[in-house]
């Protein structure tokens, strides 16, 4: 729950307020577990006045091949514990098109899409991204060994051979990750223990443990995680 709250509190900090400048604001949601308390402590009577949630566009980390109604899509988890509870429009909601059959079109469009969405930059600038961090170290729908760790140049790029089911997804790449003003990664259970210290103080190549690659700077990086997951830090 702290970990929830300390989430929600730094999402309302850099937000825009209700009463504050209009300006627009651009987060990746994560997928998993991890964050559906977050969502639903962001939708609550206690957070869901303190953001002018017209002016936040709502993007995705990763997504499993998968169509949105899916118990396993991750749009279909933000929605159900956020977006739908605050009612946000479509047009700020920029969903991975999983169900596509064509991983390679579908990872081009959402391309496209942050392209035109961030006014044609060639690396999207996220004001946050939310990521979680599996028990093999693997974020966003980046696992180790993966080609995609290597990739450089395309900021999505589809997954046909994730170690657990789905096994096909897509996901943005470590230079978006790395691009945004504000990481924040969350953490818990001690199954992620052994995990999170290799990320944090161990010697092992990031392509086996690729939350290790996200790396946007000392200021831009953040981890919240409970005393489960930090217990051998």
């Amino acid at each position: 729950d702290a970990v929830d709250r300390a989430a929600a509190d730094i999402f309302v900090s850099l937000a825009p307020q209700p009463h504050g400048s209009r300006r627009p604001f651009r987060v990746a949601l994560a997928g998993g577990t991890t964050p559906r308390a977050l969502y639903a402590l962001l939708a609550s009577s206690e957070y869901r006045h303190r953001v002018a949630w017209d002016q936040v566009a709502f993007f995705f980390g990763d997504e499993r091949a998968v169509p949105p109604d899916h118990p396993d899509s991750n749009y279909r988890a933000a929605n159900d514990a956020l977006l739908r509870l605050l009612d946000i429009s479509e047009k700020c909601v920029h969903r991975m098109k999983g169900e596509v059959p064509d991983l390679e079109a579908a990872a081009a469009a959402y391309e496209r899409e942050l392209q035109s969405a961030f006014e044609g930059a060639r690396v999207p600038h996220f004001d946050l991204i939310f990521l979680g961090m599996g028990p093999d170290g693997h974020t966003a729908s980046l696992f180790p060994g993966s080609s995609a760790l290597a990739e450089c140049k395309r900021l999505v790029v589809p997954v046909t051979d994730a170690p657990k089911p789905p096994l096909r997804r897509l996901t943005l790449t470590i230079p978006v990750l790395n691009a945004a003003k504000l990481v924040l990664f969350m953490a818990t259970g001690a199954d992620k223990a052994p995990a999170l210290r290799e990320v944090l103080k161990g010697t092992a190549s990031p392509d086996q443990y690729p939350a290790k690659h996200v790396r946007p700077g000392p200021e831009r990086l953040a981890w919240l995680v409970d005393e489960a997951a930090g217990g051998t830090l």
